[in-house]
């Protein structure tokens, strides 16, 4: 339960001590198990103050403090993975005063950044980028001849992603030096525990056994038979206590697995590890949540919380709580299973998004027809083609950022063959405190320039429920994007009907200023239409386009306006611009959109009053063109006449 998260600063007089990481090395066991205790409480403290991730956190205590202690970090590189798993890090490496301003607007970021700490090895945000990184600071440091330790902590089933095993694969044959941690919180994979298993791999690991085993291979390599005989043994006895046969046959030295929460062990084993030759593996077994009963319970629904809010008292506590509005994923979630009950071809497909997306219930009730295919974002996509080539009808739900991931595949396995799949994008626009490595900023741009897609971006909860069936009738390729959060609180129709294609509808008649609105800007740019006394239009489709609504408008209309929460750089407005440069029309247009920047980590509503994507911002935005065009006091543009598409 959250309130078992401490509310009052917990005494942490070792941890306050600490300085940048190096003061760790004057620390005996004892005091660094003490440390340990300190920091998995004022971690647990922090997160209750700021909101963010913690439960990936909570599991890589030992192991973050043992890094510290063993490396000489930061001139040694630690490279993470999934940041997620930062936060204990952060703490340890002189910001952790600044823990309770994380994610928020001007404070620390939620995951790795370089710009903000040397610590901070490689920016990261999503998964499975920490072993590729890693092995370019190990060849780095190889070409330029220094003497640097690097160590990549993958986890959170990060090594699911085909990065990652692309990476493993290379490191087998340029051979760095190099340790990748494998931080398996059992969602991920590893079964091999106990007595025996801890047993093989403190000797694996031990000085002792790794001279044996070089001066073994020397001698017995001159013995054909007897080199055979020790080889195969050697191999079979490990296949027997490890899961490590993979790794080994890549190349690679694997250990394990241990105990991640055993901090004698581990730093024994981490120093035994640090002067090994050529790239070395490390398996260890945490707990995602350890030391949090509830995190420990339910790994997945304490993966991050909210900041605990002050329970209301006097008058207001016994004020109704107000009716909360569907999420878009939720949206999404109750139309999939609808959608499915009509209709046994549909499958649906995440990338290990499943809660995110909103596809719990579909889970529980189409087992056969829900594929979550860990996070490996290029298979999911050639999945949907696949099954799309052999009658069924794919729902691929994904991030924006994350399709990201799959832009190839997108392009050469689903849209040159005009398949019929069907894309689901959450997290589109500005998302929050998670900040540019989630902003669905781009899809826009990088969706509108393939030929055969179909691109929708909804309004409010119901049209997004309606395209989305519209989008799943259509015989091709077709994406409908949706925010983060919550919706407008519109009512949603139990009945699915399809949308036109292609068709806008105008929801406001005004004058001089026509705003056409890409998706949830809607109600933003309806309040700046009423200040402004402008048509505004619901555009719903960025392609195909509304050709004969906006040339009409253009002809009528002094200044057209497009708003998107995209970046202005190739999204819709990018869009409306070009059909009127090729109708040759001279109509003046102002595009509001996210600029040519990456958004810092803040409130939604703070990044988008930033980015001018409010009422006021389109407001300002206006009326300074109009100002630069002449046309601020109700002057008419001479050809402002009807134009006939």
């Amino acid at each position: 339960m959250l309130r078992d998260i401490p509310v009052t600063l917990p005494s942490t007089p070792l941890l306050s001590a600490v300085d940048q990481g190096r003061s760790l090395r004057t620390l005996n066991e004892a005091e660094l198990a003490q440390l340990c205790e300190e920091l998995r409480a004022y971690l647990l403290y922090s997160v209750g103050q700021s909101g963010g991730h913690f439960g990936a956190g909570l599991g890589v205590v030992e192991l973050t403090v043992a890094l510290h202690t063993v490396y000489d970090t930061p001139q040694d590189r630690v490279v993470w993975d999934v940041g997620h798993q930062t936060y204990p890090h952060k703490i340890l490496t002189g910001r952790m005063q600044k823990m309770r301003s994380i994610r928020q607007s001007g404070g620390l970021a939620g995951f790795p950044k370089r710009s903000e700490s040397e610590y901070d090895t490689f920016g990261v945000g999503h998964s499975s980028t920490s072993i590729s990184a890693a092995i370019g600071m190990a060849l780095a440091a190889r070409q330029q001849g220094v003497d640097r330790h690097v160590v990549a902590v993958i986890g959170d089933g990060a090594i699911t992603g085909g990065m990652a095993i692309e990476a493993l694969a290379h490191a087998g044959h340029v051979r760095p030096n190099m340790l990748v941690v494998l931080n398996d919180n059992q969602m991920s994979i590893g079964h091999n525990t106990g007595g025996l298993a801890t047993y093989f791999a403190k000797i694996w690991a031990s000085k002792t056994y790794i001279s044996l085993r070089e001066g073994s291979k020397k001698i017995l390599k001159r013995i054909k038979p007897a080199w055979d005989l020790a080889k195969r043994t050697e191999e079979h006895m490990k296949g027997m206590v490890a899961p490590g046969t993979l790794f080994e046959e890549l190349g690679w030295h694997y250990i394990g697995p241990l105990d991640g929460h055993d901090l004698p062990q581990l730093l024994q084993t981490l120093e035994n590890m640090k002067d090994l030759e050529g790239p070395q593996f490390l398996h260890i077994r945490t707990m995602k949540g350890k030391g949090f009963a509830p995190a420990e319970k339910d790994p997945v629904g304490y993966h991050a919380i909210n900041k605990i809010e002050a329970v209301p008292k006097g008058p207001q506590a016994n004020l109704p709580a107000a009716p909360r509005k569907p999420k878009f994923q939720d949206v999404f979630g109750r139309w999939l299973c609808d959608m499915a009950e009509q209709d046994p071809k549909l499958a649906g497909i995440t990338p290990a998004m499943c809660e995110g997306s909103g596809m719990v219930e579909f889970a529980e009730r189409f087992p056969q027809r829900y594929h979550d295919v860990a996070i490996a974002e290029q298979h999911a996509v050639t999945l949907a083609a696949g099954m799309a080539c052999d009658g069924l009808k794919p729902v691929v739900a994904i991030y924006s950022t994350f399709l990201q991931r799959a832009y190839d595949q997108l392009i050469h396995d689903v849209a040159i063959q005009n398949l019929d799949v069907t894309f689901a994008i959450d997290r589109a626009g500005l998302v929050g405190q998670d900040g540019p490595t989630h902003h669905g900023a781009f899809d826009l741009s990088y969706l509108r320039c393939i030929p055969n897609m179909v691109i929708g971006a909804p309004s409010d909860e119901n049209e997004c429920r309606q395209m989305l069936y519209t989008a799943y009738q259509h015989p091709g390729p077709a994406a409908v994007r949706y925010p983060r959060g919550t919706g407008t609180g519109a009512l949603i129709a139990e009945t699915m009907t399809e949308l036109p294609i292609g068709k806008a509808v105008t929801v406001r008649e005004g004058h001089r200023v026509a705003i056409l609105a890409f998706g949830t800007v809607l109600p933003a740019a309806l309040e700046a239409g009423a200040a402004l006394d402008a048509t505004v239009v619901d555009m719903r489709w960025v392609k195909p386009l509304d050709e004969a609504l906006v040339l009409t408008l253009a002809g009528s209309h002094d200044l057209l306006v497009t708003v998107e929460d995209n970046a202005i750089a190739g999204g819709a407005g990018s869009g409306v611009h070009e059909l009127l440069a090729a109708r040759r029309v001279d109509t003046p247009c102002l595009h509001v959109g996210i600029p040519d920047t990456f958004v810092e980590h803040g409130s939604q509503a703070e990044q988008y009053a930033a980015a001018g994507l409010d009422a006021a911002g389109i407001v300002t935005a206006v009326e300074s063109r109009l100002l630069d065009a002449g046309l601020a006091h109700g002057e008419v543009r001479a050809n402002a006449v009807p134009v006939v598409g």
